[in-house]
């Protein structure tokens, strides 16, 4: 749902910059409570996964296709500011780099496919959450519901914006049953890779989930027929205490190999946005991107002329630049609650 320059009037895409600004701000300062010495280079590794997911476009109806928006998974793992900003690091580094998303329009994508599927899915997942049992498969049920409803809650968020600062006249009743139709579609999609990615963490390392934490209770046992939290193994270091380093190796790996060589079988027909904006007609003031000169523009290597070779390139060093930009992010972040912990002790 990347939306190219053109699509909305300058006004109203430096209210949307403004928006998402506020939004980056109030991210920032709201990680450094979610990042501790796990979470920062997880963080990393959340915005590079879902860099590579995006890569992987899967067919959603006749000529119209889908791709993972992130804000949800990302919500889940890290934590909803933290989700904001790992977002934010994949669409600035897709703009820049892939000329995917217009730049003008940079506001306006972090606005509606960051800080509104992270509001509305975290939100929803916390609630369900509460109501469910205590349980680990509470958690991938929740981010499965919230998954699927946080991609139409994001097309209906676009179509507010056209309404305001769209620069066709096109009718909006018709944009808006079209963008929320392609889009519940593509949130089916969005909802198994949440639940299945989400699932997968939990079942190896439900520490690192933020979604998951506060989950597991200590044992009881009954003495002199009262209830008593039972002593922890002491043969076992606890689940908490290993090393995040393989689990974040094994991340990686699933990353690279995801944009480096599954990304090429991708479904190769226009996404939900692309597809509505041609069937209606909304298309037509579409500007050229600022980067389509770049040597990576289309997820490709410029010079490279045999197709899967360039792609997964392409896709091996978005990953590898949206790591290194997302990591020393959330390191930088993490630094400043270490200073200013130490500042108040």
């Amino acid at each position: 749902m990347h939306v190219p320059d053109g699509f909305i009037n300058a006004p109203v895409s430096v209210a949307a910059g403004v928006v998402a600004a506020g939004a980056v701000a109030v991210s920032l300062r709201g990680a450094r409570r979610e990042l501790d010495e796990r979470a920062a280079p997880l963080a990393g590794l959340v915005a590079a996964f879902i860099f590579a997911v995006q890569m992987l476009n899967f067919p959603v109806a006749t000529g119209t296709s889908g791709h993972l928006l992130g804000g949800a998974l990302a919500a889940i793992l890290v934590g909803p500011y933290t989700g904001v900003l790992c977002v934010a690091v994949v669409l600035l580094m897709q703009g820049i780099l892939f000329a995917d998303g217009g730049l003008t329009a940079l506001g306006v994508n972090i606005t509606v496919m960051g800080v509104v599927t992270v509001v509305v899915a975290y939100g929803l997942f916390r609630g369900l959450v509460l109501v469910l049992p205590r349980t680990r498969r509470s958690v991938t049920v929740a981010s499965f519901v919230a998954a699927l409803v946080s991609v139409p809650a994001s097309a209906a968020a676009f179509t507010l914006v056209y309404a305001i600062g769209g620069t066709t006249d096109v009718p909006l009743g018709k944009v808006f049953v079209a963008m929320v139709g392609v889009h519940t579609l593509i949130g089916i999609g969005e909802a198994a890779i949440t639940m299945l990615t989400v699932g997968a963490v939990v079942a190896v390392r439900p520490d690192l989930v933020y979604g998951a934490r506060g989950l597991t209770t200590p044992l009881k046992l009954r003495v002199n027929g009262e209830l008593v939290d039972a002593a922890p193994a002491r043969d076992f270091a606890p689940v908490a205490a290993r090393s995040p380093k393989k689990f974040w190796l094994g991340g990686l790996a699933a990353a690279l190999v995801l944009a480096g060589f599954v990304s090429f079988y991708a479904s190769a027909s226009p996404d939900g946005l692309e597809k509505v904006a041609a069937d209606k007609g909304f298309d037509k003031n579409v500007e050229e991107h600022d980067a389509a000169g770049s040597p990576l523009a289309d997820y490709g290597v410029k010079g490279i002329e045999a197709a899967r070779l360039s792609g997964g390139l392409a896709g091996v060093i978005g990953v590898g630049a949206t790591l290194a930009v997302g990591t020393g992010a959330f390191w930088m972040v993490r630094r400043r609650r270490t200073e200013s912990t130490g500042a108040q002790v």
